[in-house]
């Protein structure tokens, strides 16, 4: 029987995935909720926060170890590039079946992806730790890497900054009345479009960020956004589309499913969270936080 650091470990691992998870989930989940938009591209604006912050720092490495301010660089190159492409191409389907988004979306996700291929090849790129996040923390007998409990940490505070913006802000109510009924709300003189616009931008921003915030611990490879955005779909179906507290929560029981599946059945750990989504998707097809869609 394992000993109670190294499930302890074991749990402090399905936590820094969970908070991964939350962050690029989070936006594809607010996305739907507000806008009803299924974007694909998603992971797609994840991985080109990864390569923006590989070439920033590689940019800034004769002067400084520039990490932090890369990630930064990064989050806001694809917001830009997320608000361009709402403006540009998506507002022009709102209000169409799924199936144009769907398309338009996937379409994205191949043009970006043949992007970045021509921009940086498909070989390997990595980024080391921050020098102050290198080492690591004893904690009840597990060594947790400084940089996974930035990771925990960065991710607590922007699931809990971003429930303070949706219910106790003007911005926040603004957005809960888009999800609610937009055309009312357009109707009142809010200029629904302008806030879609900013809904996208910050959304695009999140994927940025948890794309910059993984290459220390994770290569970066053409491919990496169709892993994530299945996994982050996987988050947002467990605990419910739209729901901003269910992706949160998604995120956490995924990370834990995921690390503890690998002990108990080590060559079908994924395994274990698909049947987890399938499960909630009978029982509850809205999921464990969610509504059912009118």
């Amino acid at each position: 029987m394992a000993d109670a650091s190294f499930l302890f470990g074991q749990f402090l691992g399905g936590l820094t995935t969970a908070m991964f998870l939350f962050l690029i989930a989070s936006g594809l989940s607010l996305v739907f909720g507000v806008m009803r938009v299924l974007n694909f591209a998603h992971g797609s604006f994840y991985m080109i926060g990864a390569y923006l912050a590989w070439q920033v720092v590689q940019w800034l490495a004769p002067i400084l170890h520039g990490f932090w301010l890369a990630a930064l660089a990064a989050a806001l190159g694809v917001a830009l590039l997320g608000g361009l492409i709402e403006r540009l191409l998506l507002r022009h389907i709102y209000g169409r079946e799924e199936i144009y988004q769907l398309l338009l979306t996937y379409a994205l996700v191949l043009i970006l992806g043949d992007a970045a291929k021509a921009l940086w090849g498909t070989h390997q790129l990595s980024v080391s730790r921050p020098p102050m996040l290198a080492g690591g923390i004893e904690a009840f007998g597990a060594i947790l890497p400084a940089y996974n409990l930035f990771i925990m940490l960065i991710g607590a505070a922007i699931a809990v900054a971003g429930w303070l913006v949706l219910t106790r802000s003007p911005s926040g109510r603004m957005v809960r009345a888009a999800a609610l009924d937009r055309e009312m709300l357009g109707a009142l003189g809010a200029n629904v479009g302008a806030l879609y616009t900013g809904m996208f931008v910050v959304s695009s921003f999140l994927a940025g960020l948890s794309g910059a915030l993984v290459t220390p611990i994770q290569s970066i490879v053409p491919g990496m956004d169709v892993e994530i955005i299945v996994e982050a779909f996987i988050v947002v179906v467990i605990g419910g589309l739209g729901s901003f507290w269910g992706t949160f929560w998604g995120s956490v029981i995924y990370g834990q499913v995921l690390s503890f599946g690998i002990l108990i059945l080590p060559g079908f750990s994924l395994f274990s969270v698909f049947a987890l989504m399938a499960v909630i998707l009978i029982v509850r097809p809205w999921g464990l936080f969610g509504r059912p869609l009118r």
